[in-house]
């Protein structure tokens, strides 16, 4: 085994995390890390490196002026991304409404693009680490006009997977906060994903479970599946783990770690924080009278089952800034109609959406299903989920509310996207057109999406002399 000196690599490379490096072909990176005592975390960020000024002309791009100069209010220097990347450059004719700026409370996105939340299953105790700075840094340096972090726990119990991110201690704000410097860093806006697996909790990455419903990760892979918990004691499947009844006291602790951890979130820097209450996680099991039985102040009527969620957006948004925008995540429907008994439904959502502007929700982000591995979901159908976002939408104008709406799912190309959330167009589903997997397969998927509208869209200024090209050719 190589061993590379810690003085070597911190000269080498301004990132401290890659400290005394070791390669090894047997031995994996976590546990070679772990032998030389060397927690990439825990390292303090190296001092600013000054930048040194060369004689020769840096050339000018879209600007008349040679001064390259730094992007504000960041700990190391990088070239200011001026304006925004994917912001749609003048053409004389207004671009799609995908492409215009829209500002919500005190936050101004370049376009109505937002990279949904996707967990990654790498984190270290809750703790991001350098894969982390590149895969969403490489998202932040492609033009959304928002990149969510993956859906972050408010406890260690409340984790998908071992693996999953956590923002439930202090020492969980470093590596977010070196994230979300590095997105400012590129001018670029960056919110965060926090809630509570509940009943799901305690599972494989799906690479491990080897199907689409994961499995139980137990206490050899680091699980906790004696300690999963939800508000009733009803499994999510037979091959999750059976969850144990939170008591009213354990209610009110989670509603308060909610609140810590968007404290927390704050202090880390992000832009808007996303209450995660879809999926059949904790706040999205709480709704549905399929997954909740209680007897109590928080089952039975829709005022009750509604009540756990609402106690815990009050909570988040009495500790962030009056500006920054919150965003809630729900499940339309859980596809359950078809069963007979009584379902969280598109009825439900409209019902609990006029409700949300009151408590300080700005953005209803609707997805759908994931309560039930019963559900029926028209697959047939490429716009379920847009169809979904579409009814709450509608029926929120009729009444004049200001919830904005956010559409996911099957969403592909820049024509797409563009109808979904195109202002007064007959097909406007949303003000928000959320993608997920097609940025793992393109991360520049925004410039490809404007360069296909026939929109000059702004292209980081490091990689101005390739693009955009005659033709984007799509990989996939």
């Amino acid at each position: 085994m190589e061993l590379v000196s810690r003085q070597l690599l911190q000269t080498r490379f301004p990132y401290t995390s890659l400290a005394s490096y070791a390669v090894s072909k047997t031995t994996s990176t976590r546990t070679t890390l772990r032998r030389l005592n060397c927690n990439p975390l825990r390292f303090p960020h190296p001092a600013p490196l000054r930048r040194q000024h060369h004689s020769h002309t840096i050339p000018a791009m879209s600007s008349h002026s040679t001064n390259n100069k730094a992007a504000p209010g960041v700990p190391f220097y990088t070239p200011a991304q001026e304006p925004p990347i994917g912001s749609a450059e003048d053409a004389g004719s207004p671009p799609p409404s995908l492409l215009q700026p829209i500002k919500v409370r005190g936050l101004e996105q370049q376009n109505r693009v937002v990279v949904s939340p996707m967990c990654q299953y790498s984190a270290d105790d809750g703790h991001l680490t350098d894969y982390h700075l590149v895969h969403l840094g490489q998202l932040a340096l492609h033009g959304a006009g928002l990149v969510f972090v993956e859906a972050t726990a408010v406890e260690p119990r409340g984790r998908i997977s071992p693996e999953d991110s956590g923002l439930w201690k202090d020492s969980q704000i470093a590596p977010l906060k070196r994230i979300v410097d590095f997105a400012h860093s590129q001018n670029a806006k960056i919110g965060i994903q926090i809630g509570h697996a509940g009943r799901k909790a305690s599972t494989l990455a799906p690479w491990l479970g080897g199907t689409a419903t994961k499995t139980i990760a137990d206490k050899t892979a680091n699980g906790w599946p004696d300690d999963v918990v939800s508000l009733s004691p009803i499994p999510f499947a037979d091959d999750h783990a059976a969850p144990k009844e939170l008591t009213i006291a354990e209610i009110k602790g989670l509603v308060q770690a909610f609140a810590d951890t968007a404290r927390r979130a704050v202090t880390a820097g992000f832009d808007t924080i996303e209450i995660h209450a879809a999926h059949g996680y904790l706040l999205s099991s709480s709704l549905s009278p399929l997954s909740n039985t209680r007897t109590d102040d928080y089952g039975g009527s829709f005022e009750n089952r509604t009540r756990l969620l609402k106690e815990v957006i009050g909570a988040v948004r009495g500790v962030i800034p009056e500006t920054m925008p919150l965003w809630v995540r729900v499940s339309g429907s859980e596809w359950m109609e078809s069963g007979g008994a009584p379902s969280w439904d598109l009825a439900s959502t409209i019902r609990l959406a006029k409700e949300l502007p009151a408590l300080g929700v700005d953005v209803l982000d609707v997805s759908s299903g994931g309560n039930s591995a019963a559900q029926r979901i028209p697959h047939d159908n490429k716009r379920f989920q847009s169809d979904l976002a579409k009814a709450v939408r509608e029926a929120l104008a009729a009444e004049g509310s200001p919830l904005l709406i956010g559409t996911v799912g099957f969403i592909t190309e820049g024509q797409t996207a563009a109808s979904l959330v195109q202002e007064g167009g007959a097909d406007q589903a949303a003000d928000f057109a959320l993608v997920g997997r097609q940025f793992l397969r393109e991360p520049e998927w925004v410039l490809r999406a404007a360069h296909e509208l026939k929109v000059k869209a702004k292209w980081p200024n490091q990689y101005h002399r390739a693009g955009p090209p005659a033709s984007f050719e799509r990989h996939f």
